[in-house]
């Protein structure tokens, strides 16, 4: 089984969304755990605050099967695949880790930059999963929060009433 972290996020209707999603990707991925939501401005554009949370699930799939996956559970949120990259989102699901792979292909590159540039990002899975080590950087991901600038990004925790099948 591999592990994978995935950052999701949406500013149109963000905490239905989010649950439509997180029940989508539940079908697939039973033991799916994803760390709490927190409210957070766009960036890049003008735009509502987004709501942010990143989840972890493990799989036998390969990276592609996952992404398929993924798109799936945006498309049921109303997400178009041909939607302008700097605008609202009703889903935004990116693969931020999948175990230890390292890759740089067209539209695929993990792990993904941003997980250590994005408050919104790094904090979610540092939350889920402290010991993880970064597979390029070579540290835990509860060193690298540690060390992150907060300051810069304020990021408001939010309730958005999901918990999954037999959860707590």
């Amino acid at each position: 089984m591999t592990a994978v972290f995935v950052a999701a996020g949406s500013n149109v209707e963000p905490a239905a969304n989010l649950r439509r999603a997180l029940e989508t990707l539940s079908h697939h991925y039973p033991g799916l755990r994803c760390s709490r939501a927190y409210r957070n401005r766009a960036v890049g554009f003008e735009g509502d605050d987004f709501l942010n949370l990143a989840l972890a699930l493990e799989t036998e799939e390969d990276v592609h099967a996952v992404i398929a996956r993924l798109h799936e559970a945006e498309a049921a949120c109303g997400r178009a695949r041909k939607a302008p990259k700097w605008a609202p989102r009703a889903m935004d699901l990116d693969i931020l880790l999948y175990g230890d792979l390292v890759c740089d292909e067209p539209g695929l590159v993990l792990p993904r930059p941003d997980l250590v540039r994005r408050a919104y990002m790094l904090g979610p899975v540092a939350e889920l999963a402290p010991g993880l080590v970064h597979p390029v950087l070579g540290r835990t991901m509860g060193e690298l929060w540690a060390a992150f600038d907060r300051d810069e990004h304020g990021m408001q925790p939010v309730e958005i009433g999901w918990r999954p099948a037999g959860g707590t």
